[in-house]
């Protein structure tokens, strides 16, 4: 980094200037004393971090600015919440505490910034503290949701400032983003923030694939904005001719959304059609919006065809975040399919500030999908028992999915998950009726309980009171709810059966004359590899554990040879010699490196990818690609497991496992051109090869031992050169 000289005179200016822009987003929201409550909040910050700066050299008070402007201008709070926006770091990072805060601003502002100030102790070293972290986070959720709405503002601003961080500092806090708060920004309705902090994240996780999307949307604009403007030009007279008062423009796609579309379908940039999506925002009263939206539907399928399969209607149904809007998608002049969406002006406040605009409009929609889902959220939590991680990845998967509607025998609404089956519904309506559900009737026809329901099913649940939770029941709910009231249950159930085995090896010990306490439990519990004593008992009433396995378990005891380490403190050794940084950055492919490493099978990283190391439980360390599939998972849950690593300079030719996935047109001698390609051209060896032909269509998935990424480059380049390939790709796992 360059030297950072510091202008006090040009930076006190600086920070004026950004305190009046701030002033000016707040306006709409400002009532009587609120400058001054706002003002009281600045001095106090500006006071409290005068000695601190950013890692970019800047003073560390552009920050909370920043964040408060994000939250006024782009949420769309009020002043209770950029006063807490401006103070968010003093209690963490300053000498200021919440009882000065609380003298100074009120209970209300010191509740919420208790709500924002990170977690400091200590953690289980097994389990992740980012998932502790965001636990005690939506545990505010019960109190006050704009402490998860200052949060998404401070993180979307840490997003948009990292590039002066540590390498595997972004990559952590990039994996975590797109991990956790982009699908909370999704579900609390904030569209744009939603894609901002996708689009950030995969521009520190996958550089080289974000550069090269927004060049090719950089290249293609110009011809996309003479697109839209022929494609919008009939629509804007139509509707002024009928007295229709909208906005009619086109807006991108995200990166990541395009991204996204490119790897589900496996098509190169240049198939990707609907690279942006017009939008029509119609100017109207609260009681014609339904009329009004449906006429501009009418409209613009007079003008253009649509695609019967793809109308969303979410004016008569919102989503459960508030969600309304009319989405459409119809064939445009030059034979491209082109998305619209259309909604009123209260609609589209709702779909870009979320959360905040749906209190605003509370009144007229007193029972709404969001209240239900924030119950929900609290529910969930009072379920103390479940383990943090397990809790955070049953939230994400409740997170994104798209809703379906499902309706009683009575004819009421329930909204579930995209995905869920017979048995969510049940727990749903009921813990008891899921607990004792047997089968359903699905429109009048009976299915099993893993039966995925479809949009608009009536469903009628059948029970039993001899029926109990059964544990392959988690392979197929997909709700939080169920998921968690399903292994409470059986916990239970192991408890009571684990007490029947505390008698059983009680017995069996005194038979053998090995004394029972809990040092020997616990020595037992770990010869035969189970992780509680609660484990071991239950093992043994199952069975699993006889007097002839105790006999063996006292032999050993008695070998002087006789070491067992446990898991926990292995882990915490490895972590422990990680943080003393003996192993500061992991050299992959250098002969004098003293760690043992494995290259994972789920993305088979190659010399020239990025990567990192993962600290495993049985495997030691495993080398993943930033890019992987799992990175984002691993990042995120498990932080203080992340080691950094890199391919040494030195590298020798060693060959390294990758997949590359063929599709064209089947033609004769295609298999030969192809391995000729690979083997002749390249002299690579090819370690398995399948190929599937369907209809004159041909696909081929290839594993090959390559180099270096620049050799993979390369080949992918020649293959796709051969007369009726249409596309060569690199794929992550091991199929």
């Amino acid at each position: 980094m360059e030297d950072y000289v510091i202008d006090i005179e040009a930076e006190n200016k600086e920070i004026r200037k950004r305190y009046r822009a701030l002033l000016r987003a707040c306006k709409p929201t400002l009532q009587r004393g609120d400058k001054q409550e706002i003002r009281k909040a600045f001095d106090l910050a500006l006071e409290s971090h005068k000695e601190m700066r950013r890692k970019s050299g800047e003073p560390y008070i552009y920050h909370p600015i920043a964040v408060a402007q994000i939250a006024a201008e782009e949420i769309g709070l009020g002043t209770t919440s950029i006063v807490c926006a401006l103070l968010h770091d003093v209690v963490e990072d300053t000498s200021v505490t919440l009882l000065d805060i609380e003298t100074q601003f009120g209970k209300k502002v010191a509740r919420i910034i208790d709500g924002l100030t990170k977690i400091s102790g200590i953690f289980d070293p097994n389990s992740s503290m980012q998932a502790e972290n965001f636990r005690k986070m939506l545990l505010t959720l019960a109190d006050d949701v704009r402490v998860i709405l200052i949060k998404l503002a401070d993180r979307l601003h840490n997003m948009r400032t990292m590039e002066f961080m540590a390498r595997h500092k972004q990559l952590k806090i990039a994996s975590e983003t797109s991990y956790l708060y982009a699908p909370l920004a999704h579900r609390l309705g904030l569209y744009a923030i939603k894609s901002e902090l996708e689009d950030l994240s995969m521009k520190y996780t996958d550089p080289d694939t974000y550069k090269f999307i927004a060049r090719k949307l950089n290249e293609k604009k110009a011809e996309r904005e003479k697109f839209v403007s022929d494609f919008i030009g009939p629509v804007k007279d139509i509707l002024e001719e009928q007295g229709i008062k909208a906005q009619v423009f086109g807006r991108p796609k995200s990166i990541f959304s395009i991204w996204n579309k490119m790897r589900k379908k496996s098509i190169p940039f240049e198939e990707v059609y609907d690279l942006f999506a017009i939008r029509v925002i119609i100017d109207t009263s609260t009681e014609r919006e339904k009329t009004e939206c449906w006429k501009v539907y009418s409209i613009i399928t007079d003008l253009y065809r649509p695609n019967p399969d793809r109308l969303r209607d979410w004016v008569s149904s919102p989503k459960g975040n508030g969600y309304e809007s009319l989405h459409t998608t119809v064939m445009g002049p030059r034979g491209q399919w082109v998305e619209v969406q259309i909604r009123t002006k209260r609609m589209n406040e709702i779909a870009e500030k979320g959360f905040a605009a749906h209190w605003k409009y509370k009144e007229s929609n007193s029972d709404s999908g969001l209240d239900q889902w924030i119950q929900k959220v609290r529910n969930m939590l009072s379920n103390s028992e479940q383990n943090a991680l397990d809790f955070v990845d049953d939230f994400k998967m409740n997170l994104f999915s798209d809703e379906i509607f499902i309706f009683t025998p009575k004819g009421t609404l329930v909204q579930l998950p995209n995905g869920a089956t017979a048995l969510d519904f049940a727990f749903e309506i009921h813990s008891d009726i899921g607990a004792t559900c047997i089968g359903a009737k699905v429109n009048h026809k009976l299915v099993p309980l893993s039966h995925p329901l479809q949009n608009g099913d009536q469903v009628e649940i059948i029970t039993s009171s001899k029926q109990s939770p059964k544990e392959d029941w988690l392979n197929f709910v997909v709700t939080a709810k169920a998921k968690s009231k399903i292994r409470s249950s059986l916990k239970e159930e192991k408890r009571r059966v684990a007490e029947d085995g505390k008698e059983i090896l009680e017995r069996k010990l005194k038979s053998l004359k090995i004394t029972y306490n809990t040092d020997n439990i616990n020595k037992i519990a770990n010869y035969f590899k189970y992780p509680s004593s609660q484990e071991l008992f239950y093992n043994v009433a199952k069975g699993n554990i006889d007097v002839k396995n105790l006999r063996e378990y006292a032999a050993s005891e008695k070998s002087p040879e006789h070491t067992h380490n446990q898991f926990n403190s292995h882990i915490s050794g490895l972590v422990e010699k990680i943080n003393k940084k003996d192993v500061d950055t992991i050299l992959i492919g250098d002969d004098y490196q003293q760690v043992d490493y494995t290259l994972a099978p789920c993305c088979n990283p190659i010399p020239g990818d990025d990567i990192f190391g993962f600290l495993t439980v049985n495997d030691g360390i495993k080398i993943h690609r930033t890019s992987c599939p799992n990175a984002s998972k691993l990042m995120a849950n498990y932080g203080y497991r992340i080691l950094k690593a890199k391919w040494a300079s030195s590298q020798a030719q060693v060959a390294f496992l990758t997949g590359l996935r063929i599709v064209g047109i089947d033609d004769v001698g295609l298999v030969n051109k192809i391995t000729n390609v690979i083997s002749q051209e390249f002299n690579v060896n090819i370690r398995s090869l399948s190929i599937t032909s369907n209809e004159g269509i041909f696909e081929g998935n290839i594993m090959v031992f390559v180099n270096d990424t620049e050799q993979l480059e390369s080949l992918m380049k020649n293959l796709k050169e051969i007369s009726g390939i249409t596309g060569v790709s690199r794929y992550d796992a091991d199929l």
